[in-house]
């Protein structure tokens, strides 16, 4: 579920020879600080499993239990590094006892998910730094034996709180496995994630049902059993030919579940829900890089609300309340926006043709002014410019490639389409105001003429430096809000045709003195804008909802076109209209003060 962070080249090595020396000292210092915070895991992991059964004084237990033991873990922690992640433990473990201290409830559980990311983010971050890696997944598929054979023992006989008790223990310890099993065989962490899952709801339904619990626990326990003895065959994908799943495939399976909970069709809604925990480890990937506290959630509501459906009689109210809870913390994630080589283009060429036109009036008002000696300031200028462009997008590029890890990725696409939009709104403003020739020519007639008169040819030069730079400059925040959500090949293929149409341009305006239809093109170029201000809008608040940054409450009642930048939630479609108003009432407002000017 979490990617395992890259080490340098030369860390690697040095840590290489540092093994390799030591092989027969191993330093028990370094193990004790290791076993200290491995042992981080297990009841964080078994308050969540509590959590979702609605048992709270448990959960309240392993909690405390969890806050003894990280305790003595920071005491014995004295790395600077790490003092950022222990800090948001330290915070979420309030937090968490908190709420648990009121009774529980959905703020208990969002607060131990959150305790659950912020200990996972210290585990991992701890064992980056002192070089710690984890058991091997047959390995750590071994710790899970013992409690996998008593749950498959005590259901054999009917023991049924036995075979809770052992399952609740797998549940610990798969908290500090799944890592390792998912780097080892994938294939294998989905099955054993749908066999834990299902085994779960057959424990946990009223009356338990004792077939299907026979059967998963049975199953979980072959599983692994052979991949620790290295059987690896049995790790083999299911089905080779299957769709994979995706998020927007989970919510459609949860609606569908959602509907048949409404028409009291028990059945068939806990049909769909094994269908998602089926389906759910091949997505859940995204889920837990985008949310952790979503992806716990969803873990552990899923197989709640199987549970209830699958009670006799079904509990038809709680299902609906987890599966409504569980559309509430995916919706936001779904429907990826995914920009094209169109985009690309468009923003390149509109941008790139504003900075031709700057440049064709320049020059032409130099010739007609008999002032020859003064176009290489503007030539000078406008190499300068897009010099400082190239130099401002590279550095852009580097900062966000730094910012971009996980959640973070989101949050910088979102606030970056923000600015984006912010940016398109001021050009937007300052096009309608150069809409037609006329208000063009005068625009820049006074800005050469100023420059000549006093004639400091450097105003020149700045005139044609800024002016490409500030084109460079936005389509550089368009393209940062653009890439994370489109290919690599349609970017470029974008860049080289609106290059291409750009170049011809050029030549025919300024070389071979060429009109074009500057009113049309401004006209033109500020509807193309209002369209991208629209779907920036709604794609980057829907990427801060993503972060977390942002709530998200649904309805189905609002339409969702990703292509748009429409998603069905209320805080990303209300600024959407309020801008959609906006606009409307500029263009009303001009259409009736132009009315006037144009009767006179």
């Amino acid at each position: 579920m979490r990617t395992k962070r890259k080490r340098p080249l030369p860390l690697l090595a040095a840590g290489a020879l540092l093994l390799a020396l030591c092989a027969q000292q191993p330093s028990s210092a370094a193990a004790a600080a290791a076993d200290k915070t491995d042992a981080l895991l297990p009841p964080v992991g078994s308050a969540l499993v509590e959590a979702g059964d609605g048992r709270w004084s448990e959960a309240a237990a392993d909690t405390e239990t969890f806050a003894a033991l990280w305790r003595e873990a920071k005491a014995s922690e004295a790395d600077p590094e790490l003092a950022g992640p222990a800090a948001k433990v330290d915070a979420a473990l309030a937090e968490a006892s908190k709420a648990l201290q009121a009774g529980g409830g959905a703020p208990a559980k969002a607060a131990l998910s959150t305790l659950a990311g912020a200990v996972d983010a210290y585990v991992t971050a701890a064992a980056a730094d002192g070089g710690q890696g984890e058991a091997a997944g047959p390995e750590a598929a071994a710790k899970l034996l013992p409690a996998a054979d008593r749950a498959r023992e005590a259901a054999g006989r009917a023991d049924w709180d036995a075979a809770r008790k052992a399952y609740s223990d797998i549940a610990k310890g798969w908290t500090a496995a799944e890592q390792a099993i998912r780097q080892g065989n994938a294939a294998l962490y989905g099955q054993l994630e749908t066999k834990m899952s299902l085994l779960r709801i057959a424990l946990q339904a009223e009356p338990v049902r004792a077939d299907a619990a026979k059967t998963q626990a049975e199953s979980l326990y072959r599983l692994l059993d052979d991949y620790s003895a290295g059987r690896t065959a049995a790790a083999a994908a299911e089905s080779s030919g299957a769709k994979t799943p995706t998020i927007d495939s989970l919510i459609a399976s949860l609606q569908k579940a959602k509907t048949a909970v409404q028409g009291s069709d028990a059945a068939a809604a806990a049909a769909v829900m094994e269908t998602f925990i089926t389906d759910w480890p091949s997505a859940e990937g995204k889920v837990q890089v985008a949310s952790p506290s979503a992806y716990t959630y969803i873990e552990n509501e899923s197989a709640a609300a199987a549970g209830y459906l699958e009670s006799s009689p079904p509990k038809l109210e709680k299902a609906a309340q987890s599966i409504d809870g569980m559309l509430a913390k995916l919706t936001p994630l779904a429907g990826e926006s995914s920009y094209t080589a169109w985009d690309a283009a468009l923003v390149l060429l509109r941008e790139g043709m504003e900075a031709v036109l700057v440049l064709a009036a320049l020059l032409a008002y130099l010739k007609r002014s008999d002032s020859p000696q003064a176009r290489k300031w503007v030539w000078s200028g406008a190499v300068s410019g897009l010099i400082l462009s190239l130099a401002l997008a590279a550095g852009l590029t580097y900062a966000v490639s730094l910012a971009s890890a996980g959640g973070t990725r989101e949050a910088i696409e979102g606030i970056t389409g923000l600015v984006a939009v912010v940016m398109m709104l001021f050009v937007s403003r300052w096009l309608h105001a150069k809409s037609n020739t006329q208000a063009w020519n005068r625009y820049v007639g006074r800005q050469v003429e100023g420059a000549l008169a006093k004639g400091n040819l450097w105003s020149l030069f700045l005139i044609s430096a800024l002016a490409i730079l500030r084109e460079g400059a936005e389509t550089t925040i368009f393209y940062a809000g653009m890439a994370p959500s489109m290919k690599t090949s349609q970017l470029l293929t974008g860049i080289s045709g609106a290059l291409a149409v750009l170049v011809l341009a050029a030549y025919a305006v300024i070389t071979l003195s060429a009109k074009l239809p500057i009113g049309l093109f401004f006209r033109t170029a500020s509807l193309l804008i209002y369209f991208l201000i629209f779907r920036f809008l709604g794609e980057s608040i829907h990427a801060l909802q993503v972060a977390g940054s942002v709530p998200a409450h649904t309805s189905e009642a609002l339409p969702s076109i990703s292509g748009l930048g429409l998603y069905p939630t209320w805080e990303s479609q209300l600024p959407q209209a309020v801008l959609l108003l906006a606009l409307l009432f500029g263009f009303l407002r001009s259409r009736l003060f132009s009315a006037p000017r144009a009767a006179e």
